[in-house]
């Protein structure tokens, strides 16, 4: 039986008037609250406060610590403006228990007429160490009479995210004439009271009205935490609006119409029977799930999950193989232009000998070239193009493109994918599509962040993939690290030597790629040492990776441009600088650059003493797991799953409330929930998705 909900005629006002409609937003505020992801008045409900100040009670001046945020009370007994360096306004206030400098660096005339000897006041600011004694900078304060008794706040003080242009006492009133607002006009509940009883969760309004007014006595702890249950239920309806939005996504593609494409291909059987390996068990079962979903006349939307060297490129190949036997084409994107390369000696190398032309395009191609690759690709001449995002500009016309490879999905957005397939529509038909990413995630997170594919996981390594011994090593310790590449060297082995930056850094004090060649160079006069980095000349840098890659060099010193892509067998030593300032999966992907070939590999991982906690944690990680999945599971949890899952560049689950790792719970709770709304009631999908990510991304529409 589907449970059902009693809602109020959706406000329409709330949800799609402009915050402009609120009394003190003009134009400017209205840009500042714009770059919160503020328009609407709903907008300011959602908007929550990051913490909250005790202003409930008054602190003794003479009990004041500092880093302290506390309310004081007492009467001046000095006021003075210096120029100490700039003009400055120093207010020195007692208590009877202590005294504390007020100072003010902005301030005018009717403030230093107004704080003179005598005056009592009342502030609130964070107490530091000065040179004389506490102090507190720019203190909010009100000034009042002898005998007058004010009132503390009852309740805790809201502190919002906040953007220039905008200051704390302007958002405050906003969300006062916002809550007013919710008063008056009421938010519908879109969710069946039933669903949230399982989980425990209050109500809508009731949880926006005691996040954004709370009691004295709430536990701070359960908010710092995120799983206050207040949180807890805008979180639920949050989460389930972007899934509903990703099933709606689905829903629609679905119906479109692709090129049923036959597993039992001839060329595809040639490749395989070409390999000098055998695909593992993994690899077979997620072809033969890729086959199934190619054979239907639906188009297939397919994430598979990988770790680095499983062998995700190779199964993309065969799946790709299907489309050119059928007389269709083929096409890769990859985000970087190195990546892209690689991808396009291995499908040349692949594809060439079975008689295929492989094109490709690229932002970096000279006119001649580029014109030359369009014209294969307009002809249908090249079955297989591969790319950057440069193959889905306006210029590139496909024949007719009928399989479509995304690798690193992370790095590219729903948009960007459905830009692609939109240009390989023919004839009614849009192509399948093969999301690959080899940043794993577990699979009920990825059943709601990639809502709109199926995933399968290729979690079996090729036999013989020797494991990579890794190791932590302060930079105090370089010169045991000079003796391993001496060593490597002797052995005819090449090394890594990564980056991360181009120049040197004052402020981030990481070792630069150039500094360290030339180090290298002088240290180790007899051993080859390359460079490349992203701002290197397309020539230089090809040179570069060609002398590297061709044994002319031993060392190849980096930036993390060698991040992905870049496979050479004979590199058994990769040294990463400043590693602690990296995240896990960007290390474990940097590790995967070795152990390719028959020797023992190491990777090193130099940090600069001392450790945070967090950067312990990451080189603990590395040194004791080369699981993939692991690394990725630990690499949410320290980082979370926004840069993870790639939604800083698209927008795509930028998550207001929600945490996908800290809410995880929720989740299976949310399929449920979004399934019988699907299914029962299509209007509260609507307006979930409308109040929720409005017009920041529409899905359905691209």
């Amino acid at each position: 039986m589907t449970a059902t909900t009693t809602r109020k005629p959706v406000s329409r006002t709330l949800i799609e008037e402009p915050v402009t409609s609120l009394y003190g937003v003009g134009p400017r505020v209205a840009e500042s609250l714009s770059r919160l992801g503020i328009s609407r008045i709903a907008d300011l409900l959602f908007h929550l406060p990051q913490r909250y100040e005790d202003r409930t009670r008054v602190i003794a001046i003479g009990e004041l610590v500092g880093g302290q945020r506390a309310v004081i009370e007492g009467e001046i007994e000095l006021a003075q403006t210096v120029f100490r360096g700039r003009r400055m306004l120093l207010v020195h206030l007692s208590d009877g228990t202590g005294s504390i400098l007020l100072r003010f660096f902005h301030f005018t005339k009717r403030q230093s007429e107004q704080l003179v000897r005598g005056v009592r006041m009342r502030c609130f600011g964070e107490v530091r160490a000065g040179r004389n004694g506490l102090e507190i900078v720019h203190p909010e304060y009100r000034v009042f009479g002898p005998g007058v008794a004010v009132p503390v706040e009852d309740r805790l003080t809201p502190v919002y995210p906040m953007t220039e242009g905008l200051k704390q006492g302007r958002l405050r009133n906003l969300i006062g004439q916002a809550l007013n607002r919710l008063n008056h006009q009421g938010l519908p509940e879109l969710i069946p009271t039933s669903s949230l009883e399982t989980p425990g969760l209050p109500g809508l309004e009731s949880s926006i009205r005691l996040l954004h007014n709370p009691p004295a006595d709430m536990s701070l702890e359960a908010f710092s935490s995120g799983r206050h249950p207040a949180q807890c239920r805008l979180a639920f309806e949050e989460l389930l609006a972007h899934h509903l939005s990703l099933k709606k996504l689905r829903e629609n593609l679905r119906r479109e119409l692709a090129v049923p494409l036959n597993p039992e291909s001839l060329l595809c059987e040639r490749f395989i029977d070409s390999l000098p390996f055998d695909l593992t068990a993994a690899q077979s079962r997620v072809l033969e799930e890729i086959s199934a979903d190619l054979a239907k006349d639906s188009p297939m939307m397919r994430l598979v999950q990988g770790d680095v060297g499983s062998g995700k490129t190779v199964v993309a190949a065969i799946a790709a193989l299907m489309a050119v036997d059928a007389g269709c084409q083929a096409a890769v994107m990859a985000p970087t232009e190195l990546l892209a390369e690689q991808h396009a000696k291995n499908f040349r190398a692949w594809l060439e000998p079975l008689g295929l032309t492989v094109a490709t395009l690229s932002g970096k191609q000279r006119a001649a070239e580029r014109r030359a690759a369009l014209a294969v690709i307009a002809d249908g001449s090249a079955c297989c193009v591969v790319g950057t995002h440069a193959l889905f500009q306006e210029s590139v016309d496909f024949h007719r493109l009928a399989f479509l490879v995304v690798d690193e999905q992370q790095r590219f957005g729903v948009h960007q994918r459905l830009a692609l397939r939109k240009k390989g529509m023919h004839d009614g038909r849009v192509p399948h599509q093969l999301v690959m990413t080899a940043t794993p995630i577990p699979r009920t997170l990825a059943m709601t962040a990639y809502a709109d594919l199926d995933v399968s996981a290729i979690d079996e390594l090729p036999p013989g993939r020797k494991p990579v011994t890794t190791v932590a090593v302060s930079q105090q310790r370089r010169p045991e690290v000079l003796a391993r590449v001496e060593r490597a060297d002797a052995k005819g082995h090449q090394v890594y030597w990564v980056c991360p930056l181009i120049e040197e850094s004052d402020v981030l004090e990481a070792q630069a790629a150039e500094e360290t060649t030339a180090m290298l160079r002088e240290a180790l006069p007899d051993v080859g040492v390359g460079l490349v980095h992203g701002r290197m000349k397309p020539v230089a840098k090809e040179r570069a990776m060609r002398a590297f890659m061709e044994g002319k060099t031993t060392v190849l010193v980096a930036t993390t441009v060698i991040e992905v892509g870049v496979d050479v067998p004979n590199a058994s030593l990769m040294i990463i600088e400043n590693s602690e300032r990296m995240g896990l999966a960007q290390l474990h992907q940097l590790r995967g650059r070795v152990g390719r070939g028959s020797a023992e590999s190491v990777c090193v991982l130099m940090y600069k003493p001392a450790l945070s906690q967090n950067a312990r944690e990451r080189l603990r990680v590395l040194k004791e797991t080369a699981d993939g999945f692991e690394v990725a599971r630990k690499d949410l949890e320290l980082r979370g799953p926004g840069e993870v899952l790639g939604t800083r560049q698209t927008g795509v689950l930028q998550m207001r409330v929600a945490d996908l790792l800290r809410d995880a719970d929720l989740i299976p709770q949310i399929q449920r929930v979004a399934t019988d709304l699907m299914r029962n009631d299509p209007a509260a999908v609507t307006a979930l998705i409308k109040r929720w990510i409005g017009g920041r991304t529409e899905l359905g529409k691209v």
